[in-house]
């Protein structure tokens, strides 16, 4: 119902019988005449063009560099490579969607640019994982939040130190080489904290709830939590390049504003002014990597097996090297099937479990006028993320049932949302091309947690009712005692089952190790026993970091890739 769209372009819905009775608008019936609100225009300069694909009577036989996927970490990778004067092919499963192309149709864009259209889950459905299937891969549909795993000021100073961590592990990344990738990825990307116009309504009620709630803590992590405004990549600042905060991250930036892989790493590695620019095949699927024996007994990697979207199946040969970089799923499923048996587990997720709540009637907010996510909370052990989504999405976060769904929904304008994210380290693996993962009682109990912290906040800053993601859509109501909210979760979440769980943070699978038995990649992200084989995704990552994963994945992709001579 939400996801109803009459036939035409934006312009044509205006009149939508659905959108109508919520009392939402679409972007372009927005009033964003008065200064300093940011008049909504198409900008598709930084698209990429035509000539940069191959097409699929024209695919080469061979090339110097095989980069398998083309997002987060095989755009980087893809530029890194491309700078070194390498020949690069850059396969990517999904199909190409620029600016111009992505559309307010929620439905249809779901279905396009996500892995399984958004319905990708683990082997026993109980977590959904979000995953971009596009050229550019998940930095298309994410926010573009760009959070290190340590960082004064922007993140909790007695959570857990990552570094520390790995090194503990088995892994022990230098903090400061990496700090230098995280540097070099936010200077293309041109990150900086948004401006505060794009998140004004939604934001802001996550951070004055959380310091009313801070002050009448007695426990130390409350008091030390961070609260800010997201770092995101959607520079430089420009009338033609700022965000236009119509809410559609999610669905692809329609207004060519987000500064995502496509718009920057891609961009560069296949500039026509390059010598050697890399290029891209999409629609295509590697299914295998071939090997051959080389010197010290170490595998080389020699070719993979391609699948195109008609059933068509190529060979491709490297001349120098692979890097595999579809995404932690993906490239585990692919090593494994390509004879690299321990790939594929420790797998860890960040969870995330939406709090929707009501505000007092004669208040309209209508946060849907904004950035679905502006704001956060880093208390630490968990974080809250400020999030609201366009009509149909939004529906799928407003838990309940039939009639009592449809007055929630027809109270759109009304409604305010946060997210609770919390870490699952480790607790996944892969099983015939499914993600297994189970959520113990431990994160249970965490979860139960930071949903009661979450709901007392919306209640703190005025909400009248709360409804978290619980399957039978019960509500809490104004004027419950701290005690009470606490019972509520501890009596109604019981088991996965009982709460609508998300991710679109999957890591690990391919985890660095010093130690062949004990991880996937060396500490240079190279597959072990063998000698031109690399993974420049999140899959390295040996534990789970907690925080948002794009900027880590880049800068690890960068760390690994980039300035190395990697391939001679």
């Amino acid at each position: 119902y939400y996801g109803h769209w009459q036939f035409g372009d934006e312009k044509e819905n205006f009149d939508n019988p659905v959108y109508r009775d919520i009392k939402y608008k679409l972007p372009a019936q927005r009033d964003r005449s008065t200064p300093p609100e940011r008049p909504i225009n198409h900008q598709t300069g930084r698209d990429l063009t035509a000539e940069v694909f191959v097409g699929h009577d024209a695919i080469p036989e061979e090339t110097d560099v095989i980069i398998i996927g083309s997002g987060a970490g095989g755009a980087v990778a893809a530029a890194a490579m491309a700078d070194e004067d390498h020949e690069v092919l850059i396969i990517e499963a999904g199909s190409h969607y620029p600016s111009s192309r992505i559309s307010h149709q929620e439905a249809r864009m779901t279905a396009r640019l996500f892995k399984d259209g958004a319905l990708q889950s683990t082997a026993d459905r109980d977590i959904i994982v979000f995953q971009g299937r596009v050229v550019g891969g998940s930095p298309v549909i994410n926010n573009g939040i760009c959070l290190r795993m340590k960082h004064d000021g922007l993140v909790h100073p007695d959570a857990e130190d990552v570094f520390d961590t790995w090194a503990r592990l088995g892994a022990p990344i230098s903090e400061e080489e990496l700090g230098v990738s995280y540097e070099a990825v936010e200077q293309v990307l041109e990150v900086s904290e948004i401006d505060k116009i794009t998140g004004r309504n939604n934001g802001p009620h996550l951070i004055e709830g959380w310091k009313k709630y801070a002050a009448l803590s007695d426990d130390p992590m409350d008091k030390k939590a961070i609260t800010a405004w997201f770092r995101k990549n959607y520079g430089p600042k420009g009338s033609d390049t700022e965000c236009v905060y119509c809410g559609y991250c999610n669905t692809g930036c329609p207004y060519g504003r987000k500064k995502a892989t496509p718009e920057s790493f891609l961009r560069d590695a296949t500039d026509l002014k390059r010598a050697n620019p890399a290029k891209i095949l999409h629609k295509a699927e590697v299914v295998e990597i071939f090997w051959r024996d080389g010197a010290n007994g170490k595998r080389v990697a020699d070719s993979v097996e391609i699948k195109l979207r008609d059933g068509r199946k190529r060979i491709i040969r490297a001349r120098k090297g692979v890097v595999v970089a579809a995404g932690a799923l993906a490239s585990s499923h692919l090593l494994y099937k390509s004879g690299i048996l321990q790939a594929g587990h420790n797998i860890s997720l960040n969870i995330a479990c939406p709090v929707v709540a009501l505000m007092p009637e004669g208040k309209e907010m209508n946060v849907w006028d904004e950035d679905q996510m502006a704001t956060y909370v880093d208390r630490g052990d968990f974080l809250i993320e400020s999030h609201f989504q366009p009509p149909l999405s939004m529906a799928t976060l407003v838990p309940g049932w039939f009639e009592d769904h449809y007055e929630r929904m027809r109270n759109y304008g009304r409604l305010v949302s946060a997210g609770v994210l919390f870490p699952a380290d480790r607790l996944g693996h892969m099983e015939n091309g499914k993600l297994k993962f189970k959520v113990g009682e431990d994160e249970l109990a965490l979860l139960r947690r930071a949903l009661a912290a979450m709901t007392k906040v919306h209640f703190l800053n005025g909400a009248e009712e709360v409804y978290p993601a619980l399957l039978k859509g019960q509500t809490l109501y104004a004027g419950m005692s701290d005690a009470d909210i606490d019972q509520f979760y501890q009596d109604n979440l019981k088991e996965p089952d009982d709460v609508v769980l998300s991710s679109s943070h999957p890591h690990g699978g391919n985890g660095i190790n010093a130690d062949p038995h004990k991880g996937v990649v060396d500490l240079n992200q190279r597959v072990h026993n063998t000698s031109n084989c690399y993974v420049a995704d999140a899959s390295v990552m040996p534990s789970c970091i907690r925080v948002n994963a794009q900027l880590t994945t880049m800068a690890m992709a960068h760390r690994a890739m980039a300035g190395k001579r990697r391939f001679g």
